[in-house]
């Protein structure tokens, strides 16, 4: 009997404190609607972005194969056929293309499907644009 009077009784109905807890929430989204409260009403910055229509060839990557309209195709702005781009690339591990966005891939995916462009590895070159077109 002295031993049990030693053992306090546990309160089997003790809870634990949640107030902490809720503030730290309460906190965060207070910060949160802080934050994104400045961020949308943040001023737009106007920017109006250059647009170029002619690159010059010398500032393009080397080599660079230019498939333009009406399937008028150069290689470093020297107009090539079609048939000598073997050829001309037999030396190359890398081939950069330009194709305008307007014009039909099936032609150029058939071109270099062939066999002799097959160690090449295909860069795309691209021109950003602000506007829609």
């Amino acid at each position: 009997m002295t031993m049990r009077r030693l053992i306090p009784k546990t309160n089997v109905g003790m809870r634990t404190d949640v107030s902490l807890t809720i503030v730290n929430i309460v906190l965060l989204l207070i910060f949160f609607f802080l934050v994104t409260g400045q961020l949308a009403n943040a001023p737009g910055i106007a920017v109006e972005l250059s647009e170029t229509a002619e690159l010059p060839i010398e500032n393009l990557p080397k080599p660079i194969l230019i498939w333009g309209s009406e399937n008028e195709i150069s290689l470093n702005g020297d107009p090539i056929e079609p048939e000598a781009l073997g050829i001309a690339l037999a030396d190359a591990s890398i081939l950069h293309l330009l194709i305008d966005r307007n014009e039909s891939a099936q032609i150029l995916l058939e071109l270099l499907a062939k066999p002799e462009f097959s160690h090449l590895e295909l860069r795309l070159v691209t021109i950003h644009r602000n506007t829609p077109p």
